[in-house]
This record gives structure tokens, C-alpha cells and sequence, in this order.
């Protein structure tokens, strides 16, 4: 507990250090969680800041109760107050809820519930809000929040990131996770899935030498754009290009030809191949890779193009969208088409509960674990996108990726995901590893789009991601600064 408070504080410092002089509220519960905040706030007093404490509820857990008592002795006891006031406005530049942790559950209630209510006030006039380990009123396993529930601007997470940070990131803030001295026992496979992280992706990306020509950087088709959907095969085409990719090549329905030509005139284009022979020598022939579905369409002649090219390829795959949605109902034929090969899906929630038979809710509520069920039958890696993003593979592992923002919730962000995939699994021909490493760099490219005001992407088009997509794979190998190990920024417009 020491180590956690001592950790944050000191976080806190260096991040706000100009706010420190204007004092810091501490919002202090009965838990553990409020025995971080008094170390939190012995540890700034200490330091010179000007600290007051409100305890709703007496400190009752026994750790808790000893670091209140080691508080009390640095503290003034006039800024230690017991009873809820009608507002929080002491002038104070920071507040800090150490008020309910990862053990809470249910609605927050009586005087708890009140002070929760007063954050939003103060928030409102830029205080800045950190919140201990999970804001108060948040589930740290489900991520469900209530009516009542403390609006952060920084999380502080001990020793790993919870789930419910990851799933409602729009209470959590940024999210700092800190070393507390856990040491091996945090490495130890408990069947969690690993968050991907810059180093994780940095050091499993080949890199591309001096000698490289086109056919060492791979080539991938892309088939979909039917008639009035050529566009979803040209940004699935350019996200390619800017991942690196040595030539692409989009099959499309005859009357999108001339638009995807004019669009993205570096591509070579085909139409879709009308037999067995066409597959050979346009696509099988050709590809390091396949992409199908990217403006794929719906109707028969889009599920024969489909069924043909899926039976005659048998290289690396990835299917996207109308990919999937065709096959609705009906995993199990989808899996005896994609046998044999290395291949990624890469539903939405929706696109999921079609393909699996499910209700897109249950998807929603077990976005953790329900992936790795339809990988098994399919024998192919499930990347279910979403907030988080989670991967699984056929074996049971999984991996986790929470970069991105709320750019990325437009139409054809998924087109540009299976560009960068596609490339990947052609480049590297581990789909678990190249779709892992698809999610994490493009959520990267999407949080790399300068915005007019902090965190607002109204007016961000996916062009612009696109676009950051130039500069998004570059890693930074040097260590994370200590005692912090892993740091997700906040997302969306602060409210």
C-alpha cells in the first residue's frame, strides 16, 4: 500500500507539479482504496503541498487504518473534515479519489455517492481529477459504470491495467499503470490476455532493408468494391501502401475498374475473375496475401466470387465485412473454406454476432473471452474490434490492443485495419502476431491526428489517419520511465 501511494504521489507531482501550490483535495474511503489516498496525501504534505482529506466513511480495513493514522501525523487536523460538505470548492487545483476500488460493486450509495456527485462540479472549472486505481463508481472487471461514477482525467492503475480501464476509457482519462513491486508475480500466466504495448510491436516487426525491392516487401490483392463500393477497396489499398507493402493489386466488379484506377492509380486493378482459370493467373499466381471484402457486397454473384477465390487461393488470408457477413449463420462453412491456411477475420461486434449465431449484446459483455471459441472453429485468428480491440488465436492465446480514438468510428475504418493487416500477415505469415500488430498501429495513427482542442476529433476525416499512417512505424525502444509501465492516453473530448 505504501509502494502503490508513494508511486502515485510522486506521479502526481510530476505531472502537476504547477498545480501543486493551489492545494490537492483527497477524497479518502474505508477500504484499501482509501489507504492509498492517505499515503497519497501524507506523501504530498510532505512534500509542502497544501492537502485536505474528506472521509465519508472512517477508515475500517486494517491497512487502511494504520496509514491514516501515519497521515494524521503530518496533516493539520482542520483539513481533515468527516462530514460531506454541500460543494468541494476550496480552491483546490487537484483532486485525487481514493474513495472506492477494485473491490466495489453495485451503485455507489449515501454519503460516497454524494461526493462522487460533487467531482462533477469542480471538474466542470478545469480541476484536474486523478483517480486511484479505478474512479469510483467504475467496475474494474465489466467497465460498467453508473449514473454515479467519478469522470477522471488520469487513472492510476497499480501493477496492471484492468479490464474496465480498457472498456470504458471515456471515465478513466489517461491511464498510467505503476510498478509497486509485484515482480514476477505480475508475469505469472493467469489466462489474462497481454495488452500490446510500442515495445511488444517494435520488436516483432521486420524491419525492411536497404536491398528490399517490391518482392521481398510482399504483394497482396485486395477483393471487394462492388459497383458504387470502389472506395472501400482504395482506402484498404492505401493503408497497404503506407504500411509498407511492395505492390497491390484491387479486383473489383467490372464497373468500379475505372473508379479504383483514377483513385489509386499506383495499384495494379483487375476485374473479378469469372473462373477457376482467371483466380490462377490474376490472384493465386500473384499474391503474398489476400483481402476480401472491403466493399464486397452482399448479393450472389458477391458470394460466388468469394466461394471461387476462397476455394482455388489457399495462401494467407484476411476476411473483412460483406467477407463475413455472407457467411451469417454458418461459421462452420466458413471454417471448411479456410482450412489449411494462415488467416485472420476481423469483425465489428455485429459482423461477430452474425457470424457466430450470437446476440450482439452477449458479444459486448464478453468482448474478453468470446473470440476464442469462433477461432477455434474457424482455425483462423478472430480480431474482434472494438473498445478494446481483442485478438484470438485458434490455440487459445490472446492479446489485447487499446490504442485508437473515436476517429476510427467512421465508415471504412475497418478497410483501412484489413490494409494494414493484410500486409502484415503477408510480410510476417503469423496472423496472431500480424494482426496484433494491424490493431495496435492502427489505433497509433488515429491517436497521432493533431486536434483542434484536447481530444475532440470532430472534423478528423479517416484521410487524416490515413495520411499519420506515414509516421505511425517508428518505435521507441528506449525503457518506459519508471515507476510507470505502461500509459494509454486519454481519448475523446473532455466532458
Amino acid at each position: 500500500m505504501q509502494r502503490a501511494g508513494a508511486a502515485a504521489a510522486a506521479e502526481i507531482a510530476l505531472r502537476y507539479r504547477d498545480r501543486l501550490a493551489r492545494g490537492v483535495l483527497v477524497l479518502a474511503g474505508p477500504g484499501n482504496n482509501g489507504g492509498d489516498a492517505w499515503v497519497v496525501a501524507r506523501a504530498l504534505a510532505a512534500s509542502g503541498a497544501p492537502v485536505r482529506v474528506i472521509e465519508p466513511i472512517t477508515a475500517k480495513s486494517p491497512d487502511a487504518v494504520a496509514e491514516r493514522a501515519l497521515a494524521l501525523d503530518v496533516l493539520d487536523a482542520a483539513d481533515v473534515a468527516t462530514v460531506v460538505p454541500e460543494s468541494l470548492e476550496g480552491g483546490e487545483a487537484i483532486v485525487v479519489d481514493g474513495l472506492l476500488g477494485t473491490g466495489g460493486s453495485g451503485e455507489p450509495r449515501g454519503d460516497v455517492a454524494r461526493l462522487i456527485s460533487l467531482t462533477a462540479a469542480v471538474r466542470a472549472r478545469e480541476t484536474i481529477i486523478v483517480a486511484i486505481d479505478v474512479p469510483s463508481g467504475l467496475d474494474a472487471s465489466t467497465g460498467a459504470g453508473h449514473d454515479i461514477v467519478v469522470k477522471a482525467d488520469l487513472t492510476l492503475s497499480f501493477g496492471t491495467v484492468k479490464r474496465g480501464h480498457l472498456v470504458n476509457r471515456d471515465v478513466c482519462g489517461a491511464i498510467a499503470v505503476l510498478d509497486i513491486g509485484l515482480g514476477t508475480h505480475a508475469s505469472l500466466d493467469d489466462g489474462a490476455p497481454l495488452l500490446v504495448d510500442e515495445a511488444w510491436v517494435g520488436a516483432r516487426l521486420p524491419a525492411i532493408a536497404a536491398s528490399a525491392h517490391k518482392g521481398i516487401r510482399k504483394k497482396v490483392v485486395i477483393a471487394g468494391g462492388a459497383p458504387g463500393m470502389a472506395g472501400a477497396t482504395v482506402l484498404a489499398a492505401r493503408a497497404a501502401m503506407r504500411s509498407g507493402v511492395g505492390m497491390v493489386k484491387l479486383v473489383v466488379s467490372p464497373e468500379s475498374l475505372a473508379a479504383v484506377q483514377e483513385s489509386e492509380p499506383y495499384a495494379l486493378a483487375a476485374a473479378w475473375p469469372r473462373d477457376d482459370d482467371a483466380v490462377e493467373r490474376d490472384i493465386a499466381h500473384w499474391a503474398d496475401a489476400v483481402i476480401v471484402g472491403p466493399g464486397l457486397g452482399r448479393g450472389d454473384e458477391s458470394r460466388a466470387l468469394l466461394e471461387r477465390l476462397l476455394r482455388r487461393w489457399t495462401g494467407p488470408t484476411l476476411l473483412d465485412a460483406d467477407a463475413l457477413t455472407l457467411f451469417e449463420g454458418d461459421a462452420r462453412g466458413l471454417a471448411r473454406l479456410l482450412a489449411a491456411r494462415p488467416a485472420i477475420i476481423t469483425p465489428h461486434p455485429v459482423e461477430f454476432a452474425r457470424l457466430a449465431g450470437a446476440d450482439v449484446q452477449q458479444v459486448l459483455d464478453h468482448r474478453f473471452d468470446v473470440g476464442r471459441e469462433l477461432a477455434a472453429t474457424l482455425g483462423a485468428v478472430v480480431l474482434l474490434k472494438g473498445v478494446p480491440t481483442v485478438i484470438a488465436a485458434p490455440n487459445g492465446r490472446r492479446l489485447v490492443s487499446a490504442t485508437g480514438t473515436p476517429a476510427l468510428a467512421a465508415a471504412g475504418s475497418g478497410d483501412v485495419l484489413s490494409g494494414i493487416g493484410g500486409t502484415m500477415l503477408a510480410q510476417i505469415g503469423d496472423p496472431f502476431i500480424a494482426a496484433a500488430i494491424a490493431a495496435w498501429v492502427h489505433g497509433r495513427a488515429a491517436e497521432r491526428v493533431p486536434t483542434a482542442t484536447d481530444g475532440d476529433v470532430r472534423g478528423i476525416a479517416l484521410e487524416d489517419v490515413v495520411n499519420e499512417l506515414r509516421v505511425s512505424w517508428t518505435f521507441d525502444d528506449r525503457p518506459t520511465r519508471y515507476p510507470v509501465i505502461a500509459e494509454l492516453p486519454s481519448v475523446g473530448a473532455r466532458t
